[in-house]
């Protein structure tokens, strides 16, 4: 399976669900993705795929948390790879299936809550 099918499987749902999600490649890319935007609200939540946390990665993860107000974060992470679950708001360890992930994203941001998702790695 291509790699963005996951993440676009993934925004496909959440949309369903009235979400407005956007998905990225890169912790890089998504710092490109405006702060505000005709249409959208402020984004409510970050996901992030664990094999996006390599090498400086940590800054560019910083840099789009400050830039855009400090959201919770959702890490997708390895069943077995180590993870500071301080840093984030939730993790939810593979295997999960998107409606796992979903199912995490509605707890973290209730529907009714109106903000916008972005969910750069994943």
């Amino acid at each position: 399976m291509p790699e963005q099918w996951p993440r676009a499987l993934l925004r496909g749902a959440l949309r369903e669900l009235g979400y407005d999600a956007v998905g990225t490649r890169s912790l890089d890319s998504a710092l490109k993705i405006p702060v505000h935007e005709l249409g959208r609200g402020p984004v409510g939540l970050v996901v992030v795929d664990q094999d996006a946390l390599a090498g400086d990665s940590a800054a560019a993860l910083d840099a789009l948390l400050q830039r855009h107000g400090s959201p919770p974060t959702l890490l997708v992470a390895h069943a077995a790879r180590p993870v500071d679950e301080r840093r984030w708001s939730r993790v939810v360890r593979r295997p999960a299936s998107i409606a796992d992930l979903v199912r995490e994203v509605a707890r973290l941001i209730p529907r009714s809550a109106g903000r916008a998702l972005d969910s750069p790695t994943r």
